[in-house]
């Protein structure tokens, strides 16, 4: 178990180190934890939670880029995380060996009275990634360049954060690009000339047309730190007027604050759900079975009798309909069997075809060669003469 102070206003950084990476002193930070491993090549990825929960608390943050580079914990406690008991568990995961270590992290937050800083100034470096500017040695040169143009007594950095925790996004991986990180850094004296220069209207004007302003101290940081004057924030927190909102009343559907949610004691008896078991799913599983059975007797039972009288009464339909299309035919009908007068004798002459001859195949045109069918019928000219 290892133990860190840390007080309010200040960023704390842990760095977990594996076997591989504890020759380099490159982040001697606030904390350092070191776990053991086989092999200096061995991937090892590091997982943190508050202890009895499963994530870590809102104002402390990690970042491990790869298996085989080192996990760093920063972030910056407020007042009201003073004497809250802050222990961390730290569970290293050997991915070759599949070993795995826990330690705990117990980080002791205490008050301080030289915050908050009255003057913050925060300031957005493009060339640098969260983790490098958490070294203590990129921080200090960063401090010691604010300073140089700031020219306080107490100069503390109050919270470093990613770009990309602010909405920014994540580079492409060429040339080299870098997240960018924000610094904020809190002083006791007013704002240098210097850092007041972003505020002038020309500056403003270059800034909205994406050009980068004219600052005189910009040279300080240009050898390691490319600052972003354009984000630069300037924060006085004794000319900033608190806000107190007036809670409204509480209208009639608004439900009392009754404080926190007490749940029930463990003494409750035991109940038993069988009976509404049987209610739920019993009964309505009878009915349906009920009703199942009446659908298949009628579909199956009684479908011989069903299907014979469908089709008689199709069979029935379409005779009707045949016999009505046969007598309102328009064709006329041939000479051959309509029943003739003698003009002599006036006797009736039966149709060489009778009713029931087949007319399916009688022609539609009677014609003169069949001679040998027809019935001569003598006419009377006006001579007086017959002829046949």
């Amino acid at each position: 178990m290892v133990s860190v102070g840390v007080f309010v206003g200040l960023t704390v950084v842990v760095t977990i180190l594996s076997k591989s990476h504890a020759d380099r002193n490159v982040y001697p930070s606030a904390g350092v934890l070191l776990f053991m491993c086989d092999s200096s090549n061995d991937p090892i990825t590091f997982n943190t939670n508050l202890k009895g929960y499963p994530d870590r608390p809102g104002w402390l943050r990690y970042i491990q880029r790869t298996p085989h580079s080192d996990g760093v914990l920063y972030g910056s406690p407020t007042a009201e995380h003073v004497g809250k008991p802050t222990i961390i568990e730290i569970t290293a995961y050997n991915k070759r060996t599949f070993e795995t270590a826990r330690h705990n992290l117990v980080i002791n937050i205490m008050s301080t009275e030289e915050f908050p800083l009255p003057y913050q100034a925060e300031f957005f470096i493009k060339n640098m990634n969260v983790e490098e500017m958490l070294a203590s040695e990129v921080l200090g040169d960063f401090l010691g360049a604010v300073k140089n143009v700031w020219q306080p007594e107490r100069l503390n950095a109050i919270n470093i954060t990613s770009a990309l925790d602010r909405g920014g996004r994540v580079p492409l991986p060429i040339n080299d690009l870098k997240e960018g990180v924000y610094v904020m850094v809190g002083a006791d004296v007013q704002f240098s000339s210097c850092l007041r220069e972003v505020e002038t209207p020309q500056n403003q004007l270059r800034c909205s047309q994406e050009m980068d302003p004219v600052i005189s101290c910009d040279k300080k940081f240009r050898a390691q730190f490319h600052i972003d004057w354009c984000k630069i924030s300037l924060v006085d927190i004794t000319k900033v007027v608190p806000v107190h909102s007036n809670r409204p009343d509480l209208g009639t559907g608004v439900l009392p604050d009754i404080g926190e949610y007490n749940p029930p004691s463990e003494s409750l008896k035991s109940r038993d759900y069988f009976a509404d078991f049987l209610i739920t799913l019993a009964v309505p599983s009878a009915v349906a079975l009920v009703l199942f059975i009446i659908l298949a007797y009628s579909m199956y039972c009684r479908r011989e009798g069903v299907i014979q009288l469908v089709h008689h009464s199709s069979i029935q339909k379409s005779t009707k309909e045949l016999r009505s299309m046969s007598k309102n035919r328009e064709i006329s009908w041939p000479l051959s069997t309509l029943p003739v007068f003698h003009p002599v004798s006036g006797e009736v002459v039966p149709p060489i075809h009778p009713d029931n001859y087949e007319t399916t195949s009688m022609p539609l045109m009677q014609t003169q060669t069949n001679l040998q069918n027809q019935i001569q019928i003598p006419q009377q000219q006006s001579s007086g003469k017959w002829y046949s």
